[in-house]
C-alpha cells in the first residue's frame, strides 16, 4: 500500500505578501482522492518528531531558537516565513512524516510525504523556505537505527541545489548527495554535493532527461545504495516563477517515471518528498505534483 504523510497543518496560512503556495499541500491530497488515485486509508497524519532525532543533524542552539521563538529577525528573514510556533510545529510533524515514510518504504518499496524536501536547511540555520532538513534527519535516522542501511543515495531534482543537504553530509561517506539543478538559480553560492549537474537556463525535456538517464543507472551501480531519498520538486517546469529551466508537464512526469522505475527495478526502497513548485497557476502545480503520486501507484502497486 502507498502510505502518504499528510497533516492539515501542512497548509498553514501565510500573509498575502508571501508567494509560497501553501494551498498546494491541501489541494494535492484532495485531487488524488477525487480522481481515485488513492483512498483515505493511504494517508497518515504524522505526530511531532522526537527532538533527539533532529539534534543528530541540527545544532542544539538553532533548534532551541525555533522552539523558544528567540531567533533574531535577520535569521528569520533568511528563511522567508514569518516565524511562529505553528510553523515550527508544522516542520516537526513533516519531519516525522518523512521518518515514518522510511519505515513504510522498507515494507512497501515506496512511501511519500505531501510536504518536505526542505533541502536548504543547514545544521545551524534555515533559508529558502526551509527551517529543518527532513530528508537529512531521516537519512541520519536510518544510519543510526537500521543496521542494514549502510549506504544512502539522495537524488535531488528540485530546480534549486540542495545546499543544506550537501553541506550537512559533506564528510559523511555513507550518504551520497546527487543534485541536478539550474546553474544560474538560487542558491547563488552553491555547496559541493558528491555529484552536481548544473544545467543552463531554459534547458528543455530532451537534454534534462538524457542527462538523468546517463547518470542515475551508473550511480546505482557504483554506489549500491540500500535506500534512496528522492526530492521531486516541480519547479523545473518552464512555467515556474522561481525556476529557470523549461521542462514541460510531460517531461517532469517522465523524470519521475525514470527515477521511480529505476528504484523499483533495482529493489531499492525510496522515500519521496515533494519539494518546490511555484507556477502562477495553482492547477499546474497540483497536476505536476499529483503525477508523482499517480506514477508511484502505477509502478509499485
Amino acid at each position: 500500500m502507498l502510505k502518504i504523510a499528510f497533516h492539515p497543518l501542512y497548509r498553514i496560512p501565510l500573509p498575502e505578501r508571501h508567494r509560497f503556495p501553501m494551498e498546494k499541500y491541501e489541494l494535492v491530497p484532495q485531487q488524488l482522492l477525487y480522481e481515485g488515485t488513492v483512498e483515505e486509508s493511504n494517508y497518515f497524519a504524522p505526530d511531532m518528531v522526537n527532538i533527539e532525532h533532529v539534534l543528530k543533524v541540527h545544532s542544539a542552539e538553532y533548534v532551541q531558537s525555533l522552539l523558544d521563538q528567540t531567533m533574531d529577525r535577520r535569521a528569520a528573514r533568511k528563511i522567508g516565513f514569518p516565524m511562529t510556533k505553528t510553523l515550527v510545529e508544522r516542520e516537526l510533524r513533516l519531519i516525522q512524516g518523512t521518518l515514518s515514510n522510511c519505515e513504510y518504504a522498507m515494507e512497501f518499496g515506496i512511501s511519500m510525504n505531501v510536504a518536505g524536501g526542505t533541502h536548504h536547511a543547514y545544521a545551524g540555520h534555515g533559508e529558502g523556505f526551509c527551517l529543518l532538513n527532513d530528508q537529512a534527519v531521516a537519512a541520519q535516522f536510518l544510519l543510526d537505527y537500521w543496521p542494514a542501511i549502510k549506504k544512502i543515495l539522495i537524488v535531488d531534482l528540485d530546480v534549486h541545489q540542495g545546499n543544506g543537504t550537501a553541506r550537512i553530509f559533506q564528510n559523511e561517506s555513507r550518504v551520497f548527495t546527487f543534485s541536478i539543478h539550474g546553474e544560474g538559480n538560487y542558491p547563488f553560492k552553491k555547496e559541493k554535493s558528491d555529484l552536481d549537474i548544473p544545467l543552463p537556463d531554459n534547458t528543455e525535456d530532451e537534454e534534462y532527461l538524457s542527462t538523468l538517464i546517463d547518470i542515475l543507472p551508473k550511480l546505482l551501480n557504483d554506489e549500491k545504495p540500500d535506500f534512496i531519498f528522492y526530492l521531486s520538486g516541480v519547479d523545473v517546469l518552464g512555467t515556474d516563477k522561481l525556476g529557470r529551466l523549461n521542462l514541460s508537464i510531460d517531461g517532469c512526469k517522465e523524470r519521475d517515471r525514470i527515477v521511480l522505475e529505476m528504484c523499483r527495478n533495482s529493489g531499492i526502497p525510496v522515500q519521496v518528498s515533494l519539494g518546490g513548485g511555484y507556477s502562477p497557476n495553482i492547477k499546474t502545480i497540483v497536476d505536476a505534483h499529483a503525477n508523482t503520486f499517480r506514477l508511484a501507484q502505477e509502478i509499485f502497486f
